[in-house]
């Protein structure tokens, strides 16, 4: 019985621990909240936006550009980390794959590049 329980405990550490962390952010916001608001501590700031009263407002779709690509090369990075873990067991195939998958994003990126994509006016 003491065995079954002993391969128990990582499940019950585990859920202490978000438990915990789940209770801290709960209390944080009391503890660390505005004391003493303003208008420009308590405004809305999103998406590198002030904020605005009309929401058909036209602005500049260049953010939302950078953030795709933010987007792809942080999946890029997301199949990186399995494919580093599992290096020698995938032979040469695997590695050909990657290297073909990074050319294909790098290829990408130039692109996007040469087109403007990155540049802040």
């Amino acid at each position: 019985m003491n065995q079954l329980l002993m391969e128990y405990l990582p499940i019950v550490i585990f859920i202490g621990v978000a438990l915990g962390i789940g209770l801290a952010l709960m209390v944080a916001p009391f503890l660390i909240a505005v004391r003493n608001p303003d208008p420009e501590k308590v405004s809305a700031y999103e998406c590198g936006f002030n904020a605005f009263d009309d929401s058909r407002m036209k602005f500049d779709v260049q953010f939302y550009l950078v953030a795709i690509l933010f987007i792809i090369f942080d999946l890029e990075a997301v199949y990186l980390f399995p494919w580093a873990i599992t290096f020698r067991e995938i032979g040469d195939a695997g590695f050909w794959a990657m290297m073909i998958f990074i050319a294909e994003l790098t290829i990408g990126l130039a692109y996007a590049w040469k087109k403007g994509a990155l540049e802040w006016d």
